[in-house]
């Protein structure tokens, strides 16, 4: 159960990162079209799981890794925007958004 704060936190996370990766994806993600999905915030507000859903990828994993490469930059970029607003700025950490592939693999079972 997350508090009231947590969720506050996240989703200002959340939208400052989307907007980021919009404006940003040429020059540092490789033209990567990155969709932020869903964020979990730690207790703390120190740690910040960042769900991402690539789109027009082959290969996820080599997306996510290029994420994970530019992640200093990023956040370094995200307390540039909410430096004012938070007390701390969180340490990211990326991971890829596999719920559309459960859905579908749900939807095909209950097909069949």
């Amino acid at each position: 159960m997350s508090s009231i704060r947590q969720e506050k936190v996240g989703s200002l996370v959340k939208q400052e990162l989307s907007i980021l990766f919009q404006r940003e994806a040429a020059m540092h993600f490789g033209g990567l079209f990155i969709t932020v999905t869903r964020i979990r915030m730690s207790p703390d507000l120190g740690l910040a799981k960042v769900y991402l859903s690539f789109m027009a990828v082959k290969d996820t994993e080599v997306a996510l890794k290029v994420v994970k490469k530019e992640s200093n930059w990023t956040r370094h970029a995200l307390a540039g925007v909410i430096g004012k607003q938070v007390r701390r700025i969180p340490e990211l950490q990326f991971y890829i958004d596999d719920s559309l592939d459960y859905y579908d693999a749900v939807e095909k079972a209950l097909k069949s």
